[in-house]
């Protein structure tokens, strides 16, 4: 027997349709992503992370001659927060994507990796952490968790 499974996700049209913090949030990806260490693929990321004490906290990908020594910026990001917020709960992730030197309008997702190491941050505070992944220059998906993007996900409680 086949079934489908179905995403939910909100797309948002561009930065002028989103609120104040997440237009803090996509700010704060896009500027750390100009930072990135990226020499081999060229492909720059910025995450943007919003504590429930409304701190937020950047990072972006890393990378290493010797692959896949380096870390996304998603992971980057969530690392650092668990280990210098154990017991904060993280609200909402910003992501941000695309070859150093050009405009895409395809909003770039978590890879599978930094998917499950966030579900991990989601599973250990019991609590959604939103989900955004924008382009360069257009749409902005959102998801309320990142559930949604990893169906049939593995957790703690299968062992």
């Amino acid at each position: 027997m086949e079934k489908q499974y179905k995403i939910n996700f909100e797309a948002i049209e561009s930065y002028e349709h989103l609120d104040a913090i997440e237009k803090t949030l996509y700010d704060k990806a896009m500027q750390i992503r100009n930072v990135a260490y990226a020499p081999y693929s060229n492909f720059t990321v910025g995450c943007a992370i919003l504590l429930e004490n409304g701190e937020i906290i950047t990072g972006s990908n890393q990378e290493n001659a010797a692959y896949p020594s380096g870390l996304c910026a998603e992971r980057t990001t969530i690392f650092y927060t668990g280990a210098n917020f154990p017991e904060v709960k993280i609200k909402k992730l910003f992501v941000i994507g695309a070859p150093r030197n050009a405009t895409s309008s395809i909003p770039i997702p978590p890879c599978g990796a930094c998917r499950q190491s966030i579900l991990e941050y989601e599973a250990k505070q019991k609590d959604e952490i939103e989900i955004y992944f924008a382009s360069l220059g257009g749409e902005i998906f959102k998801t309320k968790s990142i559930r949604e993007l990893l169906p049939f996900s593995f957790d703690a409680s299968y062992l």
